[in-house]
């Protein structure tokens, strides 16, 4: 019994205390014969009933002291609040007011253990006895905020007060282990709190000494299941049980094991031995407690040393209270170094980990401006590169028609289609077809002379837009082309068939809008010339040459390519100015479009944004407020390539545009933006990789430098601690000599 009354631990006997056997004399009647169970006489069971109704009965008068008031009642006796009456000084009075079958060996052995503990601030100290007394009695010191168990009643305690209350009682149990002492009845009401809340451990009624023989039953689900026994040894181990099971009960509410259900159960059985015998199979049977392990703020090391505690088996669990303590030092001393871990390891990794951002951002600035620079550099190179074609084009195209020019000037050419007779009916016209020959022959020579491609066709119509010569032959010979751009330079195509009847041949050397081969759906472009008479007064006829524009291109397109490790990565083409149609493009050969309809060919068109793009930087150009090589797009979606390639996902091109005289195209050059910009992808590899060299560097630095910083702090306390034993040994030898090794075993 203690100041604070107990009315939780489930009693072992009727006398709703916990069972001693051993420790007391035991007459014949007071235990049966058969099952060992405490009995209470008429007499006892009279004056229990008494206490029942009068709990504020004074047992006695102590001189000196005044009585205030009762603190708890119990089947020996009475606690009760006094105070001294020169110092005023609190005192708790324990009177042994059950006197008839009372066993004086319990007051004797609680007082006997009491006095040799005074020296522990951890366990409550003895102030008086009063062993002649009626009824007896002795004193100890007054905590006025009652028993553990009251706070318990209100639930679980924090982890960290769990620790502390913890650890302190261990202080008292290692005191009192050290004088050869076992509690054996530790629990939550044994477990008293002062002023401060600091614990103090009391009621060691059920104690033994070390090397008695004697059994001592604890209370349920706080003893150990071995010692549920009335022939168990005490052991050391017992109180370890206890202590687990009362830190399992600071941190889940509840002590393990315990639940209304099991209570029941061995409530009803009627013998101690039953008792005894079920609540060790219970122990022994159930699955290990685990409600601790859910509790926030329980670590794996305090999970460990509760379980290891709770041990069924006695072998496996701490041999002592010394054991717990210094599990749960070493668990202080590791939680007390985290932060030392987080400043020192921690720290520096944040730091590492807070320059990744400021590192990252740097290489994407340096990403962005190479990216920039590379991409304005590369967009540059095709500006020029386009204007250059653009250029070489309208020379081109220029050299061609100043050749039919000079020969629809020639006298001989127009004195043969001065008759106005039809040719053929006359013998002037062969001499006109060879005469032609041998002029085309002699310009599709030079050309090959300088690696240019020969005209698709050569050929003539008279005024009326009939047909009389073609090279290569063909079956157009004798059709009427009036209603094609070529022959009256409008601008533009008739419907075959509906030309205006008003119509006439152009007067000037003109280059045509281009129009669709009927054979291949290639676009083509004729360059004409009108054939004066000799009065210069009337148009004969038009002299004309045609040639597909992707073979106008042939010729320019592996000398910008250049060294292109890919043929598909840089490419040239021909835009329409009016509509912004593909006019020739690698990709539209003649065997691409033939399979496609006129209306697929004429879907090849530049994408919205782009050709408003093209038609402001005309218009800029015109009104000169540009650069004449700033017609670029650095997000070129290439039309072609989007209708005719199998994966579109990497269309997207650096393109420059330069318009080609007064043709009304314009000259494409493209390139693949992610072949132009790959060294800024390769740049980025590589930062990216050295980085992570950098950063897994710097953690194998860190935690290197830490290895052997801890390493050596760990060591240094090594050495303090063996120095301090040393010490220790040095100055109790120096006191006394002969009584040293008595201590050390002590």
């Amino acid at each position: 019994m203690n100041q604070s009354e107990s009315k939780e631990d489930l009693p072992l006997a009727e006398d709703q205390q916990p069972v001693e056997v051993g420790g007391r004399e035991i007459e014949s009647g007071d235990v049966d014969s058969h099952n060992k169970t405490l009995k209470q006489s008429s007499e006892e069971r009279s004056h229990a009933a008494n206490l029942s109704k009068d709990g504020r009965s004074l047992p006695a008068k102590i001189p000196g002291y005044i009585i205030i008031r009762s603190l708890g009642e119990g089947s020996y006796g009475s606690v009760w609040l006094a105070q001294e009456e020169n110092t005023g000084k609190y005192v708790a009075i324990k009177f042994y007011t059950y006197r008839r079958g009372l066993d004086w060996s319990l007051l004797n052995r609680e007082v006997e253990k009491l006095a040799e503990l005074y020296t522990s601030r951890h366990i409550i100290s003895l102030q008086g006895v009063g062993w002649n007394s009626d009824p007896p009695y002795y004193m100890m010191e007054y905590l006025e905020n009652g028993s553990l168990l009251s706070f318990l009643d209100s639930g679980p305690l924090p982890v960290s007060e769990a620790v502390r209350i913890a650890k302190t009682v261990l202080l008292a149990l290692v005191h009192a282990h050290g004088r050869g002492i076992l509690h054996c009845d530790l629990k939550p009401a044994n477990v008293l709190l002062d002023a401060n809340f600091e614990p103090r451990l009391c009621d060691f009624g059920q104690s033994r000494l070390s090397d008695e023989q004697s059994p001592s039953l604890g209370t349920l689900f706080y003893m150990a299941p071995e010692q549920a026994d009335l022939e168990a040894i005490p052991d050391s181990r017992w109180d370890v049980y206890a202590l687990g099971a009362l830190l399992y009960q600071m941190l889940c509410g509840k002590a393990p094991y315990r639940t209304p259900e099991n209570e029941l159960s061995i409530r009803k059985l009627d013998s101690l031995e039953a008792k005894l015998e079920a609540y060790r199979d219970l122990i022994r049977s159930s699955p290990r407690p685990a409600e601790h392990r859910k509790v926030s703020g329980v670590d794996r090391r305090l999970v460990e040393i509760v379980d290891r505690c709770l041990e069924t088996d006695p072998k496996k669990r701490f041999p002592n209270a010394q054991a717990v303590l210094t599990n749960l030092l070493q668990r202080e001393q590791h939680r007390a170094r985290r932060p030392l871990i987080a400043l020192g390891v921690i720290g520096p990794l944040l730091l590492i980990l807070g320059l990744i951002p400021v590192a990252g951002a740097a290489v994407s600035q340096m990403e962005n401006r190479f990216r920039e620079n590379l991409t304005e550099r590369a967009l540059r190179s095709d500006s020029i590169t386009a204007n250059l074609l653009a250029q070489n084009v309208a020379r081109d195209l220029q050299d061609r028609q100043d050749q039919l020019v000079d020969l629809s000037k020639r006298t001989l050419l127009r004195s043969l289609l001065e008759d106005k007779e039809t040719p053929e009916e006359k013998q002037s016209y062969a001499k006109l077809i060879d005469y032609l020959e041998q002029e085309k022959a002699l310009v599709d020579e030079k050309r090959s002379a300088l690696n240019r491609e020969k005209d698709t066709s050569w050929f003539i119509t008279n005024d009326k837009g009939k047909q009389i010569w073609r090279n290569p032959v063909g079956p157009t010979i004798g059709q009427n082309f009036s209603y094609r751009d070529y022959f009256h330079g409008h601008g533009k195509e008739y419907e075959k068939g509906n030309a205006p009847k008003s119509i006439k041949p152009i007067t000037e050397p003109y280059i045509c809008q281009v129009f669709k081969s009927e054979a291949t759906n290639q676009w083509m472009v004729a360059i004409a010339v009108p054939i004066w008479n000799l009065q210069n007064d009337k148009v004969l006829g038009v002299l004309a040459r045609t040639t597909h524009l992707d073979q106008l291109l042939s010729s320019y397109d592996e000398s910008i390519r250049g060294d292109s490790e890919n043929s598909g990565d840089r490419k040239i083409a021909l835009i329409d100015n009016r509509d912004g149609k593909v006019l020739a493009h690698p990709r539209m050969t003649a065997n691409n479009l033939r399979k496609m309809s006129r209306h697929q060919v004429d879907r090849l068109v530049l994408k919205e944004n782009h050709f408003d793009q093209l038609q402001s930087f005309k218009l800029a150009q015109k009104k000169k407020q540009t650069d004449p090589l700033s017609a670029m797009i650095s997000d070129y979606h290439d039309p072609v390539e989007a209708v005719l390639s199998i994966d579109d996902k990497d269309n997207v091109w650096l393109a420059a545009f330069s318009p080609i005289g007064m043709t009304g195209w314009t000259a494409v050059v493209q390139e693949r933006r992610s072949m132009a910009l790959r060294p800024v992808t390769e740049m980025r590899s590589w930062l990216i990789q050295y980085g992570l060299i950098v950063l897994a560097t710097s953690c194998l630095l860190v935690f290197t430098v830490w290895y052997f910083v801890m390493r050596v702090l760990t060591e240094r306390r090594a050495w303090d601690w063996a120095r301090q034993q040393s010490e220790k040994r040095t100055d109790q030898g120096s006191t006394s000599s002969s009584s040293w090794p008595n201590q050390h075993r002590e």
